[in-house]
């Protein structure tokens, strides 16, 4: 709803029949809503935090919940409502009358929007002439449970893990809530294999308890190849965004450092973390650190900690832990058959082709204006380029324009940017730059060419 005053009727709605619903939790509330009435330690939620009930409405819990900035005098004078100067609580001073009011002004898309109001438009004992097409289940389906809120897993991981005692494990783990992943699966473009495994990712998920029935346990652990920027990372979390799962992602080369996960009781807290969040994704960047590991003579606390790394990935499963474990690796080649034995499926991200670079240039580009644009004239020209390389070639001609005091681009600007690419990839290849204080590049001083821009995005559109 975009009317302010259909919002604050919608959310005083929504807490009314919560508070009085004993059979609706907290996983039937809006997200929206969820956040605002947080509670630390709930008398009646099991977990680290949940929603307590009664809830309250204020002017400030309604404005963070619907946007609305002067929520009283969006419905000061409607006959059902009212502000009560004590408390400074909004309510509905005839719960009726404001559901008829409400159900008269929603549709189908609202109701999936809020399970709450679901249950309110399907309840036969609610007397309204409106006929809705969505049910309360449909809804719940459609609205991520809380255990997929920000909230939710910060008060979990707080519970579990001791700041001072688990720092050097929580260091090595980042954990993101699907709000807080902007990248979706509409938004990727990827080849058929790829499509088709995700598919059937999210089949298996569907039906987990199908598969424990069948005996089927060995299920859901992926590991994903392919060269820097053909997005490994994003695909892994556009996945979790479309799933509504928490994404709990652990860089291995960190693992294995000798700074860092020097034992192997991190390691199995890693894997903690992630059982503790279940239903979630488990994503492991740079598994060839494994190969790495093993190999060197170095470093016995770090072998350690790799096998029983090795371990907990044979321990975990989707069907029995809830947790979906997707590993990444730049260098196949590095690996041994004790680390490809892990895994029952191989998801294979080669750089793109030219339709795929095309694509991918009218996604990156859908926000952008551009003046005689031709995509596939850019990918014919930028063969061997990754997603990646492709958005910073854009991000070039658009700060190049903006340089001109321009807010729109051309395609000779395009153009001009992919030429300028080209020279700088051409000077990462040269084997030594002359002058004062030159560096010979590739002689294994860590500077392999690689296309590898991670530093400083997260490859989205880069698939």
């Amino acid at each position: 709803m975009s009317d302010p005053a259909g919002d604050v009727v919608e959310l005083l709605v929504t807490v009314h029949r919560y508070n009085e619903d004993r059979d609706l939790d907290a996983d039937d509330l809006p997200p929206r809503y969820r956040r605002v009435f947080w509670s630390e330690s709930p008398e009646d939620e099991e977990g680290p935090g949940g929603v307590e009930r009664p809830l309250h409405v204020t002017e400030s819990t309604a404005k963070t919940a619907t946007g609305v900035e002067r929520p009283w005098e969006a419905i000061s004078d409607l006959l059902f409502t009212e502000r009560r100067d004590f408390s400074g609580e909004i309510a509905l001073s005839q719960p009726e009358m404001g559901v008829d009011w409400l159900l008269e002004r929603v549709d189908d898309d609202d109701l999936l929007d809020n399970p709450v109001l679901a249950a309110l438009a399907t309840d036969p004992d609610v007397d309204h002439e409106r006929d809705f097409g969505v049910t309360h289940a449909e809804a719940r389906e459609e609205n991520r449970p809380v255990r997929a809120d920000r909230v939710w897993i910060d008060a979990l991981l707080g519970e579990y893990f001791d700041e001072e005692e688990d720092a050097e494990m929580l260091d090595l783990v980042t954990v993101k809530a699907p709000e807080e992943i902007e990248m979706t699966l509409q938004d990727l473009v990827l080849t058929t294999d790829q499509e088709g495994e995700i598919r059937k990712l999210m089949k298996a998920i569907e039906h987990r308890e199908y598969l424990a029935r069948i005996g089927l346990r060995e299920i859901g652990k992926l590991l994903f190849v392919g060269p820097p920027g053909t997005g490994k990372t994003t695909a892994a979390r556009a996945l979790a965004h479309e799933l509504g799962l928490p994404f709990v992602e652990v860089k291995l080369s960190m693992v294995t450092s000798q700074y860092l996960g020097e034992t192997a009781k991190n390691v199995e807290k890693t894997f903690e973390v992630a059982k503790r969040l279940a239903p979630c994704i488990l994503f492991i960047d740079e598994f060839d650190s494994v190969a790495k590991t093993r190999k060197s003579d170095e470093h016995a606390a770090l072998k350690r900690a790799v096998n029983t790394l090795l371990k907990s990935i044979d321990d975990i499963s989707l069907v029995r832990d809830e947790v979906l474990l997707i590993s990444a690796t730049n260098h196949p080649d590095q690996l041994d058959a004790a680390a490809w034995r892990r895994f029952d499926e191989i998801v294979n991200f080669p750089k793109p082709d030219r339709q795929m670079r095309s694509d991918i240039l009218r996604v990156i580009t859908r926000q952008m204006e551009i003046a005689d644009f031709d995509p596939d004239e850019v990918a014919e020209r930028t063969e061997g380029l990754t997603g990646s390389d492709l958005r910073l070639v854009m991000r070039e001609a658009v700060l190049e324009a903006l340089t001109e005091e321009r807010m729109s681009i051309t395609q000779t600007d395009i153009m001009d940017a992919v030429q300028d690419f080209e020279e700088r990839d051409n000077l990462k290849n040269m084997d030594m730059i002359d002058g004062e204080g030159a560096e010979v590049v590739g002689d294994g001083g860590g500077h392999d060419h690689d296309h590898d821009h991670s530093h400083d995005h997260d490859h989205s559109d880069d698939d």
